[in-house]
Order: structure tokens, then sequence, then C-alpha cells
């Protein structure tokens, strides 16, 4: 696709909304969910319904985010986070609005105010009923020696804080990711297959009102072909991002 090239876009932009995916988190050793090697091709998902209303769904849940952390328990942010992080020290970042509940942008300097984890994040457990957030750590260690789904102080079911299929985003991430939608002057996919929605229209939220739209992902998206794509760019984002990002701000 002709056209300008993403540090041209970047160097002109001051309020990027950059959308991300699970290719951003591949770099760190997290695996993809969704694509031809994901994991849900060998793991069934908890559906929300039934974390609720079953022990024995419950406790096989917390065995799926047990074994997860095992595996991701020594990721760290890559280069890609770190180039967003550079974005929004420079004053061009008006949100990340990410799919990953890996908690890898908070972890490299994102700021609590220009992130949106539309899908939660594994590095919190929340009450379903109080709503109180506290630290993993202790509920895995207690898991992992009875085997029983942790409960609450208040009697509450615990539940990672991440949104299982079948559970509602929440409100409040969904405005907060339209209003950046609305303000951005430049969109960015980034490692997303862009097929999950509602997540997936928050990017064209953006496109649509005629601001310039690039895709970078390794791999077909559901919005390959779109009117609203400005560029699309095929391969490992941790190759193209970052160089990029340095040249913008160079």
């Amino acid at each position: 696709m002709s056209g300008p090239d993403l540090g041209a876009l970047l160097l002109e932009s001051s309020a990027v909304l950059a959308f991300t995916g699970a290719g951003i988190s591949t770099g760190s050793g997290i695996p993809d969910f969704r694509g031809p090697q994901g994991v849900w091709t060998t793991r069934t998902p908890v559906f929300y319904e039934d974390f609720v209303r079953d022990e024995a769904a419950r406790v096989h849940y917390w065995q799926q985010k047990l074994e997860d952390r095992g595996e991701w328990g020594s990721a760290r942010p890559n280069a890609t986070h770190d180039a967003l992080v550079h974005l929004e020290q420079a004053g061009k970042i008006a949100a990340v609005v990410t799919q990953n509940v890996d908690g890898l942008h908070a972890a490299a300097g994102t700021s609590a105010e220009a992130l949106i984890e539309l899908h939660g994040t594994v590095r919190s457990v929340e009450c379903l009923s109080c709503g109180e957030r506290t630290d993993p750590a202790p509920h895995f260690t207690a898991f992992a020696a009875s085997g029983e789904a942790p409960v609450c102080h208040c009697g509450g079911l615990l539940k990672p804080a991440t949104i299982s299929f079948g559970q509602a985003l929440r409100r409040r991430d969904l405005e907060r990711a339209s209003t950046a939608a609305a303000a951005c002057d430049l969109v960015l996919s980034l490692g997303s297959t862009l097929s999950v929605t509602p997540a997936a229209d928050i990017p064209l939220l953006g496109a649509r009102r005629g601001v310039p739209y690039v895709i970078v992902n390794q791999g077909e998206t559901a919005h390959d072909g779109l009117p609203w794509v400005t560029l699309r760019l095929e391969g490992d984002v941790g190759e193209i991002v970052p160089p990029a990002v340095a040249a913008a701000l160079a």
C-alpha cells in the first residue's frame, strides 16, 4: 500500500491510539491464544457462567491460571512495550488499549492514565461480590496447597481479574477507549488479528473519523482491506515498531 511510512506518521502525530494484541507479547515468551498454535487449540476455556455456578469449573479455571502463571512468571516487557512508553513520555499517546491480560504494558511503565486493559489483568485477583482487588500470589499459593478455589474474606468468589469467555467487558474501560478514539490523530493496531469484538471495534472508531490507521501484524487480520486502513505492515511488531518509534523521536 502506497503512502507515508510509519515513522513519518508517528512524527506528525500528537495523540496516538495504540491498540495491542497477543502479537506484541510473543517476544516476551507469552504464547498466542488464537493463532494456529495458540493456547485455545489445545485447551478448553472455562466460561464465566460455569465459573460462577460450578465449583469444579472454578477449580479447573484456577488450575489453568496456575499453569499460565508458571509459564508467564518470568515474562518481561520487550522493545515494543518500551517503544510505546517512549511515545507516551514524548507526549504522543492518547491511550494504550490492550486485549492482553499479561500486565506487561504496566510493567514497562505505561501510566495508569493512558493504559486501558480491556480484558483485565492477571496481576490482580478480584472478588466478584465486593470488588476488592488483591495480590494474586497468596491465592495461588493457597490453591496449589489445597486444590480448592479461593474465596474472599467477604465470602464472595475470587477470580483473577481477567475477562472470561461469556463475561461482559467493563463499561468504564469501553468508555475510556471510545473517548480516546474520538480524540486521537493516529490509530495503531499492533499484533492483533482484530477478530474479537467489541474490543476490535475500538480502532475503527478512530479510523472512521478519517485519521490514519496503521495495522502491524504477522498474519491476516479482520480489518485487512477495509477502506479506512492507511498502512498495512506484515511482520513481527518487535522488528517494525521500535525502529519506527526511534526514528520519529530522534
